[in-house]
């Protein structure tokens, strides 16, 4: 069968079962557009492309599929740019198409071209630059396997205007043999029996478990694990919703701003059980003071992951929902019983806690904490970066996977709400909220025509604290208060400009107006925009400072 370059493109993305995609239309990518149009294809119109690629991002990480983006040649491309590294870091499965100038131009700095592979280089898992037609049924299988397998991630295909008319025969392949990429997915059996002998020695075991959790779907054996073993779980930001916050041995998040049990189970373990994590700055503190007493279990995908940052004395490399199986089938538990008492009295003597008088101005952890309440924890979350982002994972208590949606590595600011969006077209029924501060919405807030266009039901509340609110707190711990540019005065009215959009704006000052502004918002049929004021000077706590251990904390609890 012969098609042409874009028709190649739709035949791909039928045979992926692709049920929608996202993007932006441009000079470069016309044809494509022209086949989309004609094959009728669901296709979500941001106003920006690095809407469309976190929109694909937040799809991807709801559904556990590859979000498909399309953007054109130059700056489309490069628009492209922060999403793409968004999701490398997070090992989101993404298939980037981009348009290029036509063949016999590259490279001579014609109309919006940009070198958009080397651009990409470092911040994608692979991606292709396509130069004959012939070769391109390959590439587009290529594509999707390496976004969904392995350590998932972006893959980038840029294809010139020219290749996009030229035809060429189609034969899509049932199967892909990279000779270079095979990746290990059962654990080795002498290390297995190595790590379940290690846990059953243990008297002090924690389990950290990461994003790979989530990505791998392994929340079931994770939880299986912690209960027959009888050890305490903690998770880093990416691999909440892994284990249910209502689970008596479940301590929270760990890292900079980790709870008081996590950060002090991991410090005391005679063992760290390292679930698809990857033992990040943020999680381990000074390096050399991490998990200082204990012995290294670190099952991973990834093998360029194990032994990066932390030692590991036991490393398994495979697919972590099948290595944990396997650990299942061996391990005869040991006697954790006074670790727990201990780990389960912090828990309870050091909880998270702040201060909200009805006569004080409004906290923030209030606000989600009502978001909580009023949805049952049956919400899925999206956040932005920042304050808002930490205390959205300590008081919205993620119950399930992937309903807790956040940039994690990268720190992307104006991720949330598309995300959201991409989140709400996955699960049309479901109640999507984003949980954003106002700095970070207005970074794509351009994104409220987007779900008024296609009238989707995402919520958005602001904590408004008129600060880049986390900058500020840095300035004032270790800046002696000099607050240089982080006033975000002169931002605008969000309820107007949600309206000017089409969508509803609410707003809400004082511990009165929370639950109705919310109870309003769950009613409200379409996209809603709540501007709550919370207390300008709050601070995120507990708080780890950089280059310390992580029991060195500052306050966050009362005892």
């Amino acid at each position: 069968m012969k098609l042409s370059g874009a028709q190649m493109v739709l035949a791909c993305l039928e045979a992926e079962n692709v049920e929608v995609v996202f993007g932006f239309p441009g000079g470069a990518v016309l044809t494509l557009y022209d086949e989309l149009f004609k094959k009728g294809v669901k296709h979500i119109l941001t106003r920006h492309e690095q809407g469309a690629i976190h929109a694909a991002d937040g799809y991807a990480r709801a559904t556990g599929k590859p979000g498909v983006v399309i953007a054109t040649s130059g700056p489309g491309a490069t628009n492209l740019v922060t999403g793409l590294a968004t999701a490398y870091m997070d090992s989101i499965p993404l298939v980037a198409i981009t348009g290029q100038v036509a063949t016999p131009f590259i490279g001579t700095d014609a109309f919006q071209e940009a070198d958009i592979t080397g651009i990409t280089l470092p911040i994608t898992k692979h991606n292709y630059l396509v130069k004959d037609i012939h070769e391109f049924p390959r590439i587009l299988k290529e594509a999707f396997h390496l976004a969904g397998t392995g350590r998932k991630g972006p893959v980038l295909l840029d294809l010139p205007k020219d290749l996009q008319v030229e035809e060429g025969e189609f034969d899509y392949p049932q199967e892909v043999d990279i000779s270079s990429y095979k990746p290990t997915y059962e654990g080795h059996s002498g290390q297995i029996m190595r790590a379940a002998a290690a846990i059953k020695k243990a008297y002090q075991p924690v389990l950290y478990a990461g994003g790979g959790v989530i990505s791998s779907g392994a929340h079931a054996e994770l939880l299986a694990l912690s209960q027959k073993g009888a050890i305490p779980v903690t998770t880093t930001l990416t691999g909440l919703g892994g284990v249910p916050t209502e689970y008596a041995l479940f301590l929270g998040m760990l890292g900079m701003h980790g709870t008081y049990a996590a950060n002090n189970a991991v410090h005391h373990a005679d063992l760290l059980i390292a679930v698809g994590a990857r033992f990040d700055d943020r999680v381990t503190g000074k390096i050399d003071t991490f998990a200082p007493g204990a012995r290294v279990i670190h099952i991973d995908i990834d093998p360029a992951e194990i032994g990066k940052n932390v030692l590991a004395d036991i490393p398994i490399v495979g697919d972590v929902k099948l290595v944990l199986q396997e650990i299942l089938k061996r391990l005869r538990p040991g006697d954790t019983r006074e670790w727990c008492d201990r780990v389960l009295h912090w828990k309870k003597d050091y909880p998270l806690s702040y201060q909200q008088k009805d006569d004080h101005c409004l906290k923030p952890q209030f606000v989600i904490e009502e978001l909580y309440r009023l949805t049952g924890g049956e919400a899925i979350v999206t956040t932005d970066v920042g304050q808002h982002q930490m205390w959205a994972a300590h008081y919205y208590r993620a119950r399930e996977p992937r309903t807790f949606i956040s940039s994690g590595g990268l720190g992307t600011m104006g991720f949330g709400f598309p995300a959201a969006i991409g989140a709400q077209v996955a699960f049309p029924a479901k109640t999507v909220f984003c949980i954003a501060g106002d700095g970070s919405f207005q970074m794509n807030s351009q994104e409220l025509a987007t779900a008024v266009h296609y009238n989707l039901p995402v919520k958005v509340m602001i904590i408004n604290n008129h600060y880049l609110g986390m900058v500020r707190q840095w300035q004032e711990f270790f800046y002696e208060s000099r607050y240089s540019q982080t006033s975000l005065e002169g931002s605008p009215d969000f309820i107007r400009l949600a309206e000017a959009y089409g969508a509803r704006g609410l707003r809400a000052t004082s511990v009165e107006e929370v639950a109705p502004a919310i109870k309003t918002a769950l009613q409200i049929p379409g996209p809603v925009v709540i501007d709550f004021h919370v207390d300008p000077a709050e601070n995120v706590l507990p708080m780890v400072v950089p280059n310390t251990s992580l029991v060195e904390m500052i306050g966050g609890w009362e005892k």
